[in-house]
C-alpha cells in the first residue's frame, strides 16, 4: 500500500500501435519510441527525468536500458520490473511513489513487451516454477489439461465456479467479446479491429469450458509509457497538470486464494477487492462516481467477476450488468473503450501503461471516436497471477 504525501499528476503519455508477434519492431525499439511519444506529449526535455522505471515479461535482464538507452544516456537510475501481467502497473506504481514520497520529482514509467506466439508458458524447466503453488491449487480443484492452455485453465475455471453459483449463461461471457471488438473498432492503436457478433463469438473454437478463442486475449507485441511528476515540477516547466492520480493500491495473495477452493478467488478477486477498498476510501470516491474504466479482461470470465469485485455492480448481479449494457457507451459505465486485452492486445508488460495512457486520454478529452462524454473519474484495474494487482484511480484536476 502507499501513505499519500503529495499530488502526482501524469503529464504525458505514450503508445505504439499493438501488433501480432512477429510482425513488431525489436522491443528496444518500440519501448523507446513510446518514451519518445510520451516525452513529445509532456513536452518536456528527457533531461529533466530523474528515474525510469521499465517493464517487461519477455526480455532478458536490463533490457529496460537497452530500451532508454535509444532516448538518451543521461544516466540516470533504470530500474527494471517484472511482475507478470501486472508489469506496467507495477513500473508506474513505483515511478508515482518516487514522485509522491519526494525522492524525486519526475520519472518515466515503460512498459513493453516482444512476445512469441501461442499460449504462455515458463522459460525454466530445471528449478520451481513461481505458479507452483497456484498450478497445484488449480489442479486439486477442477483437474488439469496438458493440452490446453493453462493461463485459460485458471480463467475459464473462474467462470466456471461463478456460473455454478449464479447460473450465469455462457453467451454473457461472449457479449463481454462483442463490446470489446466494438470498442476496438474505434482504436487505431488495437491489434483486432474487426466487429464481430455474438455467433461468431460463440461458433469460434473452444478453449476452455466456457471460454472460446474469441473470449481469450491474444499474445501481442508492443509498448506504453507514461511521464509522473509532481505539481511544483509541473508548473515550473509549464506542464498539462489536469490528471492526477488520486489514489494508487498494489496487493498480493493471501490464504484465502488457495484455501477457499473458489477458482475466482485463486485468480485474483481478493486482490482486487482489497485494492479497490483501499483506493476508495483513500480517494474519498465511490465507485458510483467513477466514468470510465479499464480493467484487466485478460479472459471475458475475468471481466464479468471483475465487474463485482471493483464494486461496480453487486455480487451476482454481473449477468444482468451486460444484459443491460451498463459495461459500455450509454451505460452506467464504458469499461474498456480501448477494446481491453481482449481486442487491444495485451503484450503483457505494457499492459498496465497503455491502460493508463487510454484514461488520460479519456480525462483529457483527447480519445477521439472513443470518448467518454464528461469523464471526470477513471479507474484503472491491472492484474498478475503469480500474484500482483494494482488498482489506480485517476481524476481530472
Amino acid at each position: 500500500m502507499t501513505h499519500k504525501h503529495r499530488p502526482v499528476h501524469v503529464v504525458g503519455v505514450g503508445m505504439i500501435q499493438f501488433t501480432k508477434p512477429g510482425t513488431s519492431e525489436p522491443y528496444n525499439v518500440m519501448g523507446a519510441r513510446a518514451v519518445k511519444l510520451a516525452l513529445e506529449d509532456a513536452r518536456l526535455d528527457y533531461a529533466l527525468v530523474e528515474q525510469a522505471y521499465v517493464g517487461y515479461v519477455y526480455g532478458d535482464s536490463t533490457a529496460g536500458q537497452a530500451a532508454m538507452y535509444q532516448v538518451g544516456l543521461s544516466g540516470i537510475p533504470v530500474f527494471n520490473v517484472n511482475n507478470n501481467c501486472a508489469t506496467g502497473s507495477s513500473a508506474l506504481f513505483l515511478a508515482r511513489q518516487a514522485v509522491e514520497s519526494g525522492a524525486v520529482e519526475c520519472a518515466v514509467a515503460l512498459g513493453m513487451d516482444q512476445m512469441v506466439p501461442g499460449a504462455l508458458k515458463g522459460a525454466f524447466d530445471d528449478r520451481p516454477s513461481p505458479m507452483q503453488r497456484f498450478a497445484e491449487t488449480m489442479t486439486a480443484h477442477q483437474g488439469y489439461e496438458p493440452q490446453t492452455p493453462r493461463a485459460a485453465q485458471f480463467f475459464g475455471g473462474a467462470g466456471r465456479d461463478y456460473m455454478a453459483q449464479y447460473g450465469t449463461k455462457p453467451e454473457t461471457f461472449g457479449r463481454i467479446s462483442v463490446k470489446a471488438r466494438q470498442h476496438a473498432a474505434r482504436n487505431p492503436l488495437a491489434v483486432f479491429r474487426q466487429v464481430l457478433s455474438l455467433e461468431e463469438v460463440m461458433a469460434s473454437p473452444k478453449v476452455f469450458d466456457p471460454l472460446t478463442r474469441y473470449q481469450c486475449c491474444p499474445p501481442t507485441c508492443g509498448a506504453a509509457a507514461a511521464i509522473v511528476c509532481s505539481a511544483d515540477f509541473a508548473r515550473k516547466h509549464g506542464l498539462d497538470m489536469s490528471v492526477v492520480i488520486a489514489a494508487q493500491a498494489m496487493t498480493t495473495d493471501t490464504p484465502a486464494s488457495f484455501e477457499s477452493n473458489d477458482m475466482r478467488k485463486l485468480v485474483g478477486y481478493d486482490m482486487t477487492v482489497d485494492a479497490v477498498k483501499w483506493v476508495y476510501e483513500r480517494a474519498a470516491i465511490g465507485p458510483e462516481d467513477v466514468d470510465v474504466i479499464e480493467l484487466h479482461d485478460c479472459f471475458t470470465a475475468n471481466e464479468l467477476i471483475s465487474y463485482e469485485a471493483l464494486g461496480l455492480t453487486a455480487p451476482g448481479t454481473a449477468e444482468k450488468f451486460v444484459l443491460d449494457g451498463d459495461n459500455t457507451y450509454g451505460g452506467r459505465y464504458v469499461v474498456n473503450p480501448s477494446g481491453g486485452l481482449l481486442s487491444k492486445g495485451h503484450p503483457l508488460g505494457a499492459t498496465g501503461l497503455a491502460q493508463c495512457a487510454e484514461l488520460v486520454w479519456q480525462l483529457r478529452g483527447q480519445a477521439e471516436q472513443r470518448q467518454v462524454e464528461g469523464a471526470r473519474v477513471a479507474l484503472q484495474h491491472n492484474l498478475g497471477l503469480g500474484g500482483a494487482c494494482v488498482v489506480t484511480l485517476y481524476q481530472r484536476a
